[in-house]
């Protein structure tokens, strides 16, 4: 037996490590365990450094939003601290049983020219701070030994238009796979035939043989419904030698398939199993869709030979108190609110967004205009040392191949007004050239384009480089269209009108650029800078040009940054002081907490015409204003509306479809009421029958608090997030619209605080307190799980008020 010992002890150590390296890829994110360091430090990356004392951060992190907000400085980028650099630090877990294994980590975006370092060596860089990016640091550590992951961001050369956050805003994983394994975003899967009663599924997969042999290796794949059916399977092989990479392609058939649409979002899964010296060494799995796109000269854009009017929204990569740091729940719920209004598209404006985006389209059933750049500059973190062409390469091979598999993705954009680009200044064409040839190099499959404002650069045609002309503002379309009219066109920045919710003022305007002191903009829907125009000129020119596919709102939310029209400019220039410029946006349909504005609803009253819509403008507590005209609009799906106030009629109003006059097409306006306390009421009508009614009360003083939480429940981890809305009630229940008590907020249970706001552009209260202001008679609060499961209570108190509370279950 003593002899036999060790012969035992040798082959159970043998089934461990064919047992470990028999083990299917992990994937782990790593949220929590790191340690941050605000400012610079020379010792940042050694193992000896002690961080102890360092502030313990969870990944998303943005270090800027939490502010303080500096009213002196900068309106355009939030008036927020995120130029600088910082540190981040966290131990590494890497057991013995992974030696002999390929480990990656994988950041979605870390704001600005990141460093990896791993045990104290550099084991990988970027500089563009919205892309991902992933770094191969198989050679870098010490299984079962400390580990030590630091990473250094730097935002000192980042230049934004808006605010674009600071640090490690996007989730960090590490990816521990067999030596033989599926690339990090490695399969390809694409459906270049589609009929009714069958489609073809091409697969292509990346494999990588960093064993020390080389190999046969077989890809086995298997297209899967939601059900876990398994309708198609197939498999390819191929010689592969030892630190080598190798694509293997194989076309399954699928029969009878289910479609991918906005409005039924089928979605397939390929589950793929890659063997190697006769066992399997690794899974991967690809979500994809079925569907055909096309885009028309002379009819748009057609899906699944549907003719389908892109009825879309421009979102920035914020979310508001949240800053840069991206949660998952956060975009569902602004995807959520976009399409409760009608909307079927997104274009991700300017800049590569998170990858969950793409992955909610699909599910959700919206389009994504998916685009990689804002400019060709220091906002693309490109400087003057810059190799534009390698750049270019790994940058737009990044982007694609991450995104290409998913079925929302219906066209890809290279920039964002490029003025150098549009008048092929400094070789701007050859620089478009090579963005579109590296688009076209990983995914020939989809159109391409480029965002135009100057329409005059139209006359170089620089639109014979891409497939879909696509321009903001104005119809400045025109120009390219006559040009070359076998193009579809894209409106990719429609309307830019701006607003404040809550807030409206007298008279109306007489011109869309008729700002005031206020430093608000009335919520009449009237005003836009003088490049843009009001929402319903773009619906007019859709209806009157089918050959336009649709349209992208500037914005559907409001985003910290970009304060048109009350920048440093406009203040000074009206004698007030850069301090007194706004820190957020006005442009809108809904605010920087995504409380509706009214705008919302005349969106949905056109998009979404199956849905009973009746909304009245403005509020109805105008007491300094007895007696004098207060106008009201009503938006509705309806063609007519007949107003009551207080019981008496004020006449009905119905659409004009033919007038010139965008507005007169699209809403009902009574433009002399005189004010008087008390119910507005109106009654609309489709077709000539009622469609509903809807009232605007008086409100008395503000009597109570109300707290309406956008979901009971939330999973446990940290990640998720519910928001809760806060609202001044009078006694009668009425809304109160002009309070703005401070209230007081306790969270207790297993949850916190992730961030609180009113929508004012021109609050400078920090995001994440234990208080907010109502504004205009409504607030936000965000509260986030805990890693634990348990009960979070919320509640709220203002004085003289009486308080609220909610309970959310964390599971």
């Amino acid at each position: 037996m003593k002899n036999l010992r060790p012969i035992l002890t040798f082959w159970l150590c043998i089934q461990a490590l064919f047992l470990a390296n028999a083990q299917e890829r992990t994937l782990t994110t790593l949220h929590q365990g790191w340690k941050f360091y605000k400012g610079a430090q020379e010792r940042g990356a050694e193992t000896s450094l002690d961080d102890s004392h360092w502030p313990s951060v969870t990944v998303p992190h943005d270090w800027a939003i939490a502010g303080p907000f500096v009213p002196e400085g900068d309106g355009s980028t939030g008036k927020l601290p995120w130029k600088g650099e910082g540190w981040y630090r966290r131990a590494l877990d890497i057991p013995t049983s992974m030696a002999g294994k390929h480990i990656y980590l994988i950041f979605d975006g870390v704001m600005a020219f990141p460093k990896v370092y791993i045990n104290g060596k550099l084991a990988g860089e970027w500089d563009y701070g919205y892309n991902s990016f992933y770094v191969d640091i198989t050679d870098y550590v010490k299984p079962g030994n400390p580990n030590l992951l630091a990473v250094h961001a730097d935002t000192r050369k980042h230049d934004s238009r808006w605010y674009p956050g600071a640090g490690i805003y996007r989730k960090v994983q590490l990816l521990v796979a067999n030596p033989v394994h599926v690339g990090v975003w490695g399969t390809y899967v694409t459906t270049p035939i589609v009929k009714p009663n069958y489609a073809d599924v091409r697969i292509r997969a990346t494999i990588n043989n960093f064993s020390e042999n080389p190999d046969t290796i077989t890809a086995i794949h298997e297209i899967i419904t939601p059900d876990g059916a398994v309708v198609s399977t197939g498999k390819t092989s191929g010689w592969i030698r030892p630190g080598r990479s190798r694509d293997l392609e194989t076309t399954l058939t699928l029969s009878e398939p289910c479609r991918w649409d906005i409005n039924s979002p089928f979605l397939y899964e390929v589950r793929t199993t890659i063997q190697a010296g006769g066992r399997e060494v690794d899974h991967y799995t690809t979500p994809f869709g079925v569907r055909t796109i096309r885009f028309t000269a002379d009819n748009g854009f057609y899906l699944n030979d549907r003719r389908v009017q892109l009825k879309g929204v421009n979102l920035h990569h914020g979310h508001g108190p949240l800053g840069a740091a991206f949660y998952p729940r956060a975009m569902e719920r602004q995807l959520e609110i976009m399409k409760s209004m009608g909307v079927n598209a997104i274009r991700n404006s300017h800049n590569v967004a998170a990858p969950e985006l793409a992955g909610l389209c699909d599910r959700m059933g919206l389009l994504l205009f998916n685009e990689a750049f804002d400019k060709y500059d220091g906002k693309a973190d490109i400087t003057e040392e810059t190799d534009f062409d390698e750049f270019a390469h790994r940058n737009i091979r990044n982007f694609v191949v991450r995104d290409r598999n998913h079925p929302s993705v219906f066209i890809w954009s290279v920039g964002n007004e490029i003025g150098d680009v549009q008048w092929n200044i400094n070789n701007g064409f050859q620089r478009l050239h090579t963005m579109l040839n590296y688009v076209n190099k990983y995914d020939p499959t989809r159109p391409t384009t480029l965002v135009n404002d100057s329409w005059e650069s139209a006359k170089l045609r620089h639109f014979d480089y891409y497939d879909v002309h696509s321009w903001n503002y104005s119809r400045r379309y025109r120009l390219a269209r006559q040009l070359e009219p076998n193009k579809s066109v894209i409106i990719s920045e429609s309307a830019s009108t701006v607003s404040t919710r809550g807030f409206y003022e007298f008279p109306l305007p007489e011109e869309k650029t008729d700002f005031t002191k206020s430093l608000q903009v009335s919520s009449y829907d009237l005003n836009a800078p003088w490049w843009a125009e009001v929402s319903d000129d773009d619906f007019m020119w859709q209806q009157d040009e089918p050959y336009v596919a649709g349209e992208f709102v500037w914005t559907g939310f409001d985003y910290l940054g970009e304060p048109t029209p009350f920048d440093e400019n406009f203040v000074r220039g009206t004698g007030l002081t850069g301090k007194q410029s706004s820190r957020s946006s006005y442009f809108g349909i809904v605010d920087l907490l995504g409380i509706p504005k009214d705008r919302f609803y005349l969106y949905k009253s056109y998009w979404k015409p199956e849905e009973t819509t009746i909304h009245i403008l403005p509020h109805w507590n105008w007491e300094e204003r007895a007696g004098k005209n207060v106008p009201v609009f009503v938006y509705t799906n309806g063609d007519c509306a007949e107003l009551f106030l207080n019981g008496r009629s004020l006449g009905i109003q119905c659409k004009n479809p033919k007038s010139d006059h965008s507005i007169e097409r699209f809403r009902l306006m009574w433009r002399d009421v005189l004010y008087e306390p008390g119910e507005l009421r109106a009654v609309a009508y489709k077709a000539g029958k009622k469609l509903g009614e809807n009232v605007m009360r008086t409100a008395g003083p503000p009597a109570r608090l109300r707290l309406t939480a956008d979901r009971k429940q939330a999973n446990a981890g940290g990640m998720d997030l519910a928001y809760i809305l806060v609202e001044a009630l009078d006694k009668e229940g009425n809304p109160a619209p002009l309070a703005d008590n401070k209230v007081e907020i306790s969270v207790a249970g297993a949850g916190s605080i992730a961030g609180a706001g009113n929508g004012n552009p021109q609050s400078f209260e920090p995001f994440q307190d234990e208080e907010v202001s109502l504004f205009y008679g409504k607030a936000m609060i965000i509260v986030r799980s805990g890693n634990a499961t348990g009960k979070v209570n919320v509640s709220v108190r203002a004085e003289g008020l009486e308080g609220d509370s909610v309970e959310i279950a964390v599971q």
